[in-house]
């Protein structure tokens, strides 16, 4: 018997579902690479791309759906089945696929991956979910909820600590009635964003609100223009850009510098900085603890008309190599991505409330040496991808606890500054450590949640906890 057809994006797709599941992939990194190798383009790639990624993006209410169509948990359903059953389920109920050929195609892919024996139960499941629509299957799963943030987990596709995290992160700035747009933003595909990287590039049109450097892709489709632009033109979201500029802007910025970006991987931000450093007669150095990811560094960097030394180091280590040495440092630290994910929608899965503590111990020790890297008056910019208090305002207030040689620079009136219009950034309404910070969000700036405080090193002697 011949093997059953699969049409290519579906494979595609459900490649990038089990590289995530299994090898904790990045759609973002990943996906790209498997439309190019096969072949795909115009409506094929578009298939692709939506059905990976609102498949990644509703992972949790599809599950929810499944358990109760297979009546039995998740858990108790083989890894390879249960990602084309998602894939199924989000054809059957949040595209326009046929219902016939969203079945077939998933059962298919069972059949192909694990076998005629799976791919039997894979068909009754997906039967029994395409006999109601969604707004059937939403009303059930919300009714077996516990809580009212549980109902809203299943609605929004959101992890109830997430949501929970969320909310404060708001509440911070006496804005929670902004929950429901913000988790709706979540979900909404961003964007294409372009980076003209100054003095080698010119941003074109459509232009972006508030960084110089950022303009829209028109049409969406991203490739000519970074191809005719010879390493100049990045696809960056516009919240890194502004942090990297921030950096810039902090205070003006003095021939032979030395700066350095600290948790570089993938290298965007490095860039960008790299071309400000050049542009100002400062020079960049950038570190990177992961080789793959210091390679993208290389990779990120090697267009441009400038060296930019790639360490591979432990950045908590790197300070007593080079103490007191930079003038500007970005610390760009890992987090738990809460902040992007239009774009990395399977992070909301990855991590959990447990994960937390663990990173904000990392993060506030690469802080804290990154401040013992830095040269009397030197600044450095604390940002995070996300807006998780522990992780932002948390780490900040932390870190100036340990130190009297710090100072909290104002991030707000930089960012203000430099932005092309008027920014809307919500006051903390408190004098405490982080109140003069930024947070950028989804839903009211059209950016990732990027967070970023600056802070100044005002001298060489260090106090210890």
């Amino acid at each position: 018997m011949s093997a059953p057809k699969i049409q290519a994006a579906r494979w595609v797709a459900y490649d990038v579902l089990r590289a995530v599941s299994d090898d904790d992939a990045y759609a973002n990194l990943l996906l790209p690479k498997l439309i190019g190798d096969a072949g795909l383009s115009g409506a094929d790639a578009a298939l692709a791309t939506e059905l990976a990624y609102g498949t990644l993006r509703r992972r949790g209410t599809y599950d929810a759906i499944i358990a109760d169509a297979a009546r039995r948990p998740i858990a108790d359903i083989d890894p390879a089945v249960l990602d084309a059953l998602r894939l199924g389920a989000h054809q059957l109920l949040a595209t326009r696929v046929a219902a016939h050929a969203a079945v077939n195609e998933s059962v298919n892919l069972v059949a192909a991956e694990v076998g005629r024996g799976a791919a039997g139960f894979a068909n009754a499941v997906l039967r029994r979910i395409g006999r109601d629509d969604a707004a059937g299957w939403q009303d059930r799963i919300e009714s077996a909820a516990r809580s009212d943030d549980e109902r809203l987990a299943l609605r929004s596709a959101h992890p109830v600590w997430v949501i929970r995290a969320l909310r404060r992160a708001l509440a911070a700035e006496g804005r929670v009635d902004e929950l429901d747009a913000l988790l709706q933003a979540d979900n909404a595909a961003p964007e294409v964003t372009l980076a003209a990287l100054p003095g080698l590039a010119e941003p074109g049109e459509p232009r972006r609100p508030y960084a110089a450097t950022a303009y829209g892709s028109p049409g969406g489709d991203p490739r000519e223009a970074i191809e005719h632009a010879d390493g100049a033109v990045r696809v960056q979201d516009e919240g890194s850009q502004l942090i990297a500029l921030a950096l810039a802007a902090a205070a003006p910025v003095r021939a032979g510098e030395r700066w350095l970006d600290l948790c570089a991987g993938p290298g965007g931000k490095t860039a960008m900085l790299a071309a400000l450093a050049h542009r100002g007669g400062a020079a960049l150095e950038a570190n990177e603890v992961v080789p793959a990811r210091a390679r993208l560094v290389r990779q990120a960097v090697r267009p441009l008309p400038v060296d930019v030394p790639v360490h591979e180091s432990d950045g908590r280590m790197l300070a007593q190599r080079y103490p007191a040495s930079f003038d500007r440092i970005l610390v760009d630290a890992p987090c738990t991505g809460l902040g992007a994910l239009r774009r990395r929608p399977e992070a909301r899965w990855r991590k959990s409330p447990a994960d937390v503590a663990a990173l904000v111990e990392l993060q506030t020790e690469l802080l804290d040496a990154a401040v013992d890297a830095l040269a009397p008056g030197g600044i450095v910019a604390y940002a995070t991808c996300s807006p998780h208090l522990a992780e932002t305002t948390g780490v900040v207030a932390e870190i100036l606890r340990r130190r009297d040689d710090l100072t909290e620079l104002d991030s707000r009136a930089v960012m203000t500054g430099l932005a092309q219009s008027p920014i809307d950034l919500a006051p903390r309404g408190t004098d405490a450590p982080g109140a003069r910070s930024v947070q950028l969000w989804p839903h009211r700036h059209g950016t990732d949640a990027m967070y970023l405080a600056l802070l100044q090193r005002t001298d060489l002697e260090r106090t210890h906890p």
